[in-house]
């Protein structure tokens, strides 16, 4: 081709892009996207406004979904803290069994259920099982009355209201204090409170059934030296009379309790004929083996 030719066609070339420029210009209405595409005014629009509904769509959807998390999370704690609540309250009565019967001291109580126990005082529930108790007693011995062929005889565990574990007693007072000084409720009881009514209660239940016709004998696991601190003890709480008071002689103070307790029994039982109609005592040491006549009671202990 001449060069004639190759001028016209690149005049021609350059009339015809000023010319789509020209148009586009006139129109006004397209957009030049540097990738090639186009789009409206109006296209761009209804993009831009479904951008903006999506957005707020996902923003309302995230702040739904937060609310509902938290408040399962809310929920979540309160069953886990119920939970946990009633976990201890489980555990510390299933070391209460457990532990009367394998004879553990006081002092081996897990602290959380230490608190649980003077609760137990406090919320009035200690006072309640025991009058309870007291009602139980005293209804079976109104269905039967004593013989009149031989002896029957009620054996009562002294110990329960004559005494106590001065450490134990002291770690709950301790803990009682430190609730009073750093804004737990005021008590409405105390183990004072609590010692004095089961004192009360069982002298006035012993004089009902000696009342009734019954003969009381009282066992204890202290040993006979101290039968007369024992007696004038009794006598300060206005226990004064009684058909017999057994207390450890010196061959027995090396036994374990539950082993005294029946050779005691037993030796009443084989004694003049007489006949043990029931034994009341908080402690399991008082309440297994053999003779344990009609009915055993065991009184609540916290």
């Amino acid at each position: 081709m001449s060069a004639y030719g190759h001028q016209m066609e690149r005049e021609f070339s350059a009339q015809s892009l000023l010319s789509r420029e020209d148009t586009g210009t006139e129109m006004g209405s397209r957009y030049v996207v540097e990738s090639g595409f186009y789009m409206t005014s109006f296209a761009a629009t209804i993009f831009i406004a479904g951008l903006l509904t999506t957005g707020v769509l996902l923003v309302t959807l995230v702040v739904t979904l937060a609310v509902m998390l938290q408040s399962c999370e809310s929920r979540s704690k309160g069953v886990v803290q119920i939970h946990k609540g009633s976990d201890f309250d489980h555990y510390c009565k299933a070391f209460s069994s457990h532990g009367e019967l394998n004879i553990l001291k006081q002092s081996d109580i897990p602290p959380v259920c230490r608190s649980l126990a003077f609760g137990y005082i406090e919320h009035g529930e200690y006072e309640r099982d025991l009058n309870l108790t007291i009602s139980m007693i005293e209804s079976f011995f109104e269905t039967i009355s004593p013989s009149n062929s031989h002896p029957d005889v009620v054996l009562v565990d002294i110990d329960d209201i004559l005494d106590s574990d001065p450490a134990f007693s002291c770690q709950l007072i301790r803990q009682h204090q430190f609730n009073l000084r750093y804004g737990s409720n005021k008590p409405s009881g105390s183990i004072e409170d609590a010692n004095n009514l089961k004192q009360r209660l069982t002298v006035e239940l012993c004089m009902k059934l000696q009342f009734r016709g019954w003969s009381l004998i009282l066992l204890s696991r202290k040993p006979e030296r101290l039968r007369n601190v024992t007696i004038e003890h009794l006598n300060t709480i206005g226990f004064i009379s009684w058909s017999s008071l057994i207390m450890r002689s010196d061959s027995e103070i090396g036994m374990k309790s539950w082993e005294y307790f029946c050779r005691r029994r037993r030796a009443i039982s084989m004694k003049q004929g007489n006949e043990i109609v029931s034994v009341i005592s908080s402690r399991m040491d008082a309440l297994t083996g053999s003779s344990l006549g009609k009915r055993v009671f065991k009184l609540p202990k916290p």
